[in-house]
């Protein structure tokens, strides 16, 4: 049987290479679908994906992680007074302006953190150091992104929403869903940037202490502070994902894309069967 297939197989050398050649190109447009929905994954929520808070607490009603809303600071003081709460970070992220070299604007997303903490920190960082945002006016960009905002090394000064910013180190791998890629800056830059009140935060980080009942740190804290939402870092993780990827509908087109590519290369090929002619049938006359 096995012979008599490759027999059958080798019989049309040009329908066997159309076949092999629709197949693979099924399968390398499979592997680039998926890539492309497991890198929407990926960068859709990174910021949140490498934080290392166990808790966020929010303005009510935000859609995710790049959409908050700035609310009073003080909260902070109330968290960290709830049992089994060890830090209590401010954390912001929000979109601002950034001026290019030649005059105009280019959209980016300012990201402040608390570097005592060390919640919201970057990643990844490849010149440079987190410690150099202690200096007034001072980020770290990712190094994908330097030719999109005009910078080259480290030193140099840029313009933020109006205000000057020196550029101490970059990151590396560090993309944006969108087209704002990451700013990174300590929390008060952050402030200065987004132009936020004084007393204003966009969201504040939770960490817990090891072995700490996280559900029964967030009833504490929703009791204490009921003017703002809790979720967890995978319920921000989730809600930014799904936000992303699926309400905006790329991640949707390049899965279902993904799936069709899977159902073309496991389609079996069709090929003409030979034809059968019906036996003939020889009427016996009969003599009467």
């Amino acid at each position: 049987m096995t012979r008599l297939a490759w027999k059958n197989l080798l019989h049309d050398k040009v329908r066997l290479a159309v076949t092999l050649t629709g197949i693979v190109f099924a399968l390398v447009l499979l592997s680039v679908q998926f890539g492309l929905f497991l890198g929407f994954l990926d960068t859709s929520a990174n910021i949140v994906a490498h934080n290392q808070a166990d808790l966020w607490l929010t303005a009510p009603g935000i859609p995710h992680v790049n959409g908050g809303s700035p609310f009073p600071e003080k909260r902070r003081l109330k968290a960290l007074s709830i049992p089994g709460v060890v830090q209590a970070t401010n954390y912001t992220v929000g979109f601002v302006n950034w001026k290019l070299p030649a005059g105009s604007q280019e959209s980016v997303q300012i990201v402040g953190f608390d570097l005592d903490s060390g919640l919201g920190a970057p990643w990844n960082v490849v010149a440079g150091s987190v410690a150099d945002l202690r200096g007034e006016d001072t980020v770290l960009i990712d190094d994908v992104y330097k030719e999109k905002l005009g910078v080259s090394h480290i030193g140099e000064s840029v313009e933020i929403f109006g205000r000057r910013a020196r550029i101490v180190g970059f990151t590396h791998g560090i993309r944006s869903f969108t087209t704002a890629p990451y700013i990174f800056t300590n929390f008060k830059n952050a402030q200065n940037y987004m132009r936020l009140q004084a007393d204003e935060t966009v969201f504040i980080l939770v960490k817990t202490a090891p072995g700490a009942d996280l559900a029964a740190v967030k009833q504490g804290l929703a009791r204490e502070i009921p003017s703002v939402e809790i979720f967890s870092n995978e319920e921000m993780l989730d809600k930014t994902r799904t936000y992303w990827v699926f309400g905006t509908g790329a991640g949707t087109t390049t899965l279902m894309g993904a799936i069709l590519s899977s159902g073309c290369s496991s389609a079996p090929s069709s090929s003409p069967k030979p034809s059968t002619a019906p036996p003939s049938t020889t009427s016996a006359n009969s003599e009467l």
